[in-house]
């Protein structure tokens, strides 16, 4: 079996789930032969995982001849340019969400996210994807999308049992939430892209809008995204720092609350929330309504374990689960985070499809439709009104 060879761009927080998805793929043989980041924390992390090479460029990275695969582990405003650079140097290719964004041009006021129309952004956003989709379509290479609620076990058992069923889905509720993210890049429009629903909220909307294609799939139909309505705010702004307590967002020009909804060309719906003001840890949760039940994809939290500690001291080496502030008192902890939210059911599909040329659950497609609806969203929630697709 010919060996594939991985590069990895970005040695940050999903770079180090990525790995340890690779290191267990079965039935395909894989390693990580490289990794490029500009910092010195790079040569700490090649060490920790055994990678041989380490690049300070991207180019270099995408220069080495021995690697198939690039998988993009960095920030989003860099993540369309990669994808067709990488492509174009003959590499199969992985990024992480989101798949693009609207982050600022020349001559654009700052700061961007409160200053440029949502309605310019989202034209756009749609004409840049579409470049990027035609460059990615032209190489012939493999682009698979690292979206891993796709591949998390709740919304794979999901789908099995819509497939069974062949139910129609009425409404489904998704959600993505935390107390907010500590890295600076969060804050800012020009860095990410948007707030709290495209950070987080992009989770829940590419897996109600799998999800319906899913179902149309098992019974034979056409579905497309019809219309969009949204409402975005800042919640916490009102807080003053005394009483900030868990929560950690602190927002330039991007929304720290926000909600989308979704209109089939069926007529059913899906909601998609998300925030960066919610304690407790991070919520993953789809809930699905069809025409003969209803399945509720707790990813997380779940009731897999649950504990009551009273000494946090104890407990510092233990992991409990994402973003929770303590660990003491009743915690739901998250058992097999990797496999439990679908890290390494993703990657495994990544590299059998490179091994067999077939196409990735996580496709272009589906990338493609989540930024498209989610700056439909931003639109909608600017202008106050829905938006047609």
């Amino acid at each position: 079996m010919t060996k594939i060879r991985v590069g990895l761009a970005g040695c940050g927080f999903v770079a180090e789930l990525h790995i340890y998805a690779y290191r267990r793929v079965y039935g395909v043989d894989v390693e990580v032969a490289a990794v490029a980041a500009r910092g010195e924390h790079v040569l700490d992390f090649a060490r920790r995982h055994n990678i041989a090479r380490t690049c300070r460029s991207f180019g270099e990275l995408i220069a080495d001849r021995e690697l198939d695969v690039i998988d993009i582990c960095t920030p989003p405003n860099v993540h369309a340019e990669m994808i067709v650079e990488a492509m174009r140097a003959g590499k199969h290719v992985i990024c992480e969400k989101p798949f693009a964004g609207y982050f600022g041009r020349e001559g654009d006021k700052a700061p961007i996210g409160k200053h440029v129309p949502k309605a310019l952004m989202y034209e756009r956003v749609l004409k840049e994807m579409q470049a990027t989709r035609a460059a990615i379509e032209a190489t012939g290479k493999l682009f698979m999308y690292a979206e891993d609620w796709i591949y998390a076990p709740a919304v794979t058992k999901t789908v099995e049992i819509l497939k069974a069923t062949r139910d129609k889905i009425l409404f489904m509720k998704g959600e993505e939430s935390h107390s907010g993210s500590h890295a600076a890049h969060a804050a800012q429009w020009a860095l990410t892209g948007g707030g709290s629903l495209i950070r987080m909220g992009c989770h829940p909307l590419s897996a109600v809008l799998y999800l319906k294609q899913v179902e149309a799939r098992a019974r034979g139909q056409q579905i497309t995204v019809a219309s969009v309505t949204c409402d975005v705010g800042n919640v916490a702004a009102c807080l003053p720092p005394h009483e900030r307590g868990v929560v950690k967002s602190n927002p330039v020009d991007v929304e720290d609350w926000g909600t989308l909804t979704v209109t089939f060309s069926d007529g059913t719906k899906a909601t998609v929330f998300s925030g960066d003001m919610i304690a407790g840890g991070v919520r993953n949760l789809i809930e699905t309504y069809t025409s003969g039940g209803a399945l509720f994809a707790n990813i997380t939290p779940n009731n897999h374990m649950m504990s009551y500690q009273t000494s946090e001291e104890k407990l510092a080496g233990v992991y409990i689960t994402e973003k929770v502030d303590r660990k003491t008192g009743w915690q739901y902890i998250c058992l097999e985070e990797e496999w439990t939210r679908g890290y390494l059911q993703e990657i495994q599909d990544f590299m059998e499809c490179v091994a067999s040329g077939r196409q990735p659950l996580s496709d272009l497609a589906l990338a493609f439709e989540t930024i498209k609806v989610n700056y439909a969203g931003y639109w909608a929630a600017e202008e106050g009104r829905r938006i047609t697709l």
